[in-house]
């Protein structure tokens, strides 16, 4: 396989390739730096990367991808149990991470690699690598248990990325302007690796802010990538920022994804700017699935159609496939193509429970779909998963975290909406003492401090007990505040 990036190796030397703030490397400089590090990584399977919004997290992927090596994106503010595991089982052989990072004591037991992003040398040499290789393990959350290595072959992230370029018209010279965090696919696969195989350049803003996308629109940058909560207070903001409505109308293409963006601020944002939202499709395990193209219809609540090689159904629950597309018709969202993760990682009774004999992966997203083939998702199969600020979130984990708190004897989780997060997410409480019930701020911090603070609950109702079926298990729609 050739690499994922030929503007390594590419005439463009001088194009600028990536900017984090007031740092950037250009390709030939971008190229010298991967060179440099993959020679370091060659002889590993795998190595994790210290996934912060840096520039050393983009040189660190760039080079594991061009040594042939996986790379294991790990979030920095996932808590010590949450890295022992993804740790004990990815066994990585080094830890790359940017210098003076202060890294916890789960990784401990990990090589340290300080990522030079300005060191000087030669592009990698083909390394070989073949389009069934890994490329990544990217570990996602399910609905109960701990998270799950999703292990994504070379060919996946080519063929995403050629696809969106096809539906998105993305070529070289278009500039991304982004925020999002670069430990899971939308803001790493997409948001960094997407612009490099193009051949044009990423400028990522560190925080997300308002005032940053007015200033890198209007400074250049042609595209826009956000999950719903960063593109609602871009329409909270809009009516009192010009400079904002200017940017985002002279942008070219403005991307949603990860979770759906309500249709009042789609219609806010197109009053203000004149401009549409395009919304895709996606999951950890499939990468890219749908999107609305760039220039085809944009129909806000919906996130278009299949991108080219990427086969999708509905099915019914007894897993018959749905062949009148009317809209209304409610089915489960299967997926094939070259687009699929090939296996979790040490799990293969989870790897064969997600796939159909036929090859087919359930997603376990519902959705209907139009006679011209526009999908809209509609919710989960499970009730127990919960989009928040554009993550996707198990209640399972949270409620295992609640449970290791002494002050709780039961514990439910579950989502409620809210207009900035999406959904928030809501803790169901049996008090170890009724007198003396955890408060809201513990229980949010004990979880944040165990898995990650986006994790944490917003909202704690104590009850007396919690509704069980007769086989015990808990009755989570019975649930509501």
């Amino acid at each position: 396989m050739t690499s994922l990036f030929p503007a390594l190796r590419g005439a463009a030397a001088d194009r600028p390739a990536l900017r984090f703030g007031d740092r950037s490397l250009t390709y030939a400089q971008l190229a010298a730096a991967t060179g440099t590090l993959a020679a370091r990584l060659a002889r590993h399977d795998r190595v994790a990367v210290w996934a912060t919004p840096e520039l050393e997290t983009a040189v660190a992927v760039v080079a594991a991808l061009e040594a042939g090596v996986a790379a294991v994106p790990l979030n920095p503010k996932s808590g010590e149990k949450e890295l022992g595991h993804i740790l004990a089982d990815s066994a990585p052989g080094l830890l790359l991470a940017a210098p003076g990072a202060e890294l916890p004591s789960a990784v401990g037991g990990l090589e340290r690699v300080d990522v030079d992003a300005h060191a000087t040398g030669h592009p990698a040499p083909d390394s070989g690598a073949q389009d069934g290789d890994p490329a990544l393990v990217v570990y996602t959350s399910g609905t109960t248990g701990p998270p799950k290595g999703a292990v994504l072959p070379r060919r996946a992230v080519a063929t995403t990325l050629d696809a969106l370029a096809d539906a998105w018209q993305w070529t070289s010279a278009d500039v991304l302007a982004h925020a999002l965090p670069l430990f899971h696919v939308h803001g790493l696969v997409i948001g960094v690796l997407g612009p490099l195989r193009r051949g044009g350049s990423v400028r990522h803003l560190g925080r997300f802010s308002t005032d940053g996308v007015a200033r890198e629109l209007n400074d250049g940058a042609t595209m826009l990538f956000g999950v719903p909560t960063m593109y609602h207070r871009i329409a909270e903001t809009l009516a009192a920022d010009p400079e904002l409505v200017k940017a985002l109308a002279g942008a070219r293409l403005l991307v949603s994804g990860s979770a759906a963006l309500p249709v009042h601020d789609h219609e806010r944002i197109t009053a203000a700017t004149g401009r549409r939202v395009v919304e895709r499709y996606g999951m950890t395990e499939t990468l890219m699935n749908t999107s609305v193209r760039a220039d085809g219809e944009p129909r806000a609540g919906t996130v278009g159609t299949p991108l080219p090689g990427v086969e999708l159904r509905l099915v019914e629950e007894d897993g018959a496939p749905i062949t009148a597309y009317d809209g209304e018709t409610v089915g489960e969202i299967q997926v094939r193509g070259p687009n699929l993760f090939t296996e979790y990682l040490n799990r293969p009774d989870a790897t064969a429970a997600a796939f159909t004999a036929d090859g087919w992966f359930r997603t376990g997203d519902m959705a209907v779909r139009d006679g011209d083939g526009y999908v809209r998702i509609v919710g989960r199969k499970a009730t127990d998963l919960i989009k928040s600020g554009g993550y996707k979130i198990g209640a399972g984990e949270i409620e295992n975290a609640l449970l290791e708190h002494p002050g709780v004897r039961e514990a439910a989780v579950t989502g409620e909406p809210d207009p900035d997060l999406g959904e928030r997410i809501v803790a169901w409480i049996v008090p170890a003492d009724p007198q003396a019930p955890p408060r809201l701020d513990e229980l949010a911090d004990h979880v944040a401090r165990r898995l990650a603070p986006h994790k944490r609950p917003r909202v704690v109702h104590h009850l007396t007990a919690l509704p069980r079926n007769d086989m015990g298990k808990i009755m989570k729609r019975a649930l509501h505040g």
